[in-house]
């Protein structure tokens, strides 16, 4: 699909992965939707590349399907969606203190893995009935986030390698399913990249992890991220499937 022209709507907009997409589709000749929790950053991030921003808690259906609703209203049908909005969170199962984590359990899945598939299934709802746009009848795509940590989830990871899990599994079936309409559903499954959570290490654990990458010896940027969003919805044939992008790390235990 030809991103030139096209409507693009970008979750998680405001900052870090899903910034750095929606300045690269902008780039690309899209007109980008900025869809973030903070208004203030999506507003930040819409005025320097042209873009429509909008507010909205992606585990809530009624924000996400009244921002779909926005976007149809003022600019059409968005062909090019991308799931970047969520939250990393850590949680032992068992915490010394006896404490049993439910509640971030909860949260992690519904931000994460609920509020990708809300996004997920209105894009879909908005894409089917707009006209083909080539010769395969393609009407659409939609790119999740997952994380590495989907199969490779240390500990205190359970909740977050749960809802990334859930996304990545959720692929092909969703691929599958709305393979009838001309619309593919790719994940793509970031490592370690530098992103405002990452900012906040210390030089010493920065480089440690820096140090288990095999190559590039560094953590990756958010356009390189964006990068590969780009090559999806360029290639026709990506669909169904999960991108690991990692320099071959392979998470340890801890």
């Amino acid at each position: 699909m030809h991103i030139s022209g096209q409507i693009a709507l970008v979750t998680g907009a405001g900052s870090g992965l899903g910034e750095a997409t929606a300045r690269r589709l902008a780039g690309q000749g899209a007109r980008v939707v900025v869809m973030d929790m903070s208004q203030a950053s999506a507003d930040r991030v819409a005025g320097e590349i042209g873009g429509l921003a909008l507010a909205a808690d992606v585990s809530d259906p009624v924000a996400v399907e009244a921002a779909f609703e926005r976007v149809q209203a003022e600019l059409g049908t968005p062909r090019i969606v991308v799931n970047c909005a969520g939250i990393g969170t850590a949680a032992r199962i068992l915490p010394r203190d006896g404490t049993l984590p439910f509640e971030v359990f909860e949260r992690t899945l519904r931000v994460n893995l609920f509020g990708s598939y809300v996004v997920l299934s209105l894009a879909a709802r908005a894409m089917s009935t707009a006209e083909p746009l080539d010769a395969d009848g393609a009407r659409g795509v939609i790119v999740n986030t997952a994380s590495v940590a989907y199969e490779d989830g240390q500990i205190g990871q359970a909740a977050y390698a749960a809802s990334k899990g859930g996304i990545a599994s959720m692929t092909l079936p969703a691929a599958r399913e709305l393979a009838r309409f001309g619309i593919r559903v790719m994940t793509i499954a970031p490592g370690l990249f530098e992103t405002a959570m990452s900012a906040g290490l210390p030089p010493g654990a920065k480089a440690s992890l820096e140090a288990g990458l095999p190559f590039p010896s560094r953590m990756g940027k958010p356009d390189e991220y964006a990068m590969l969003v780009q090559a999806i919805v360029d290639n026709p044939l990506l669909n169904g499937a999960v991108i690991r992008i990692d320099s071959a790390v392979r998470l340890a235990p801890k």
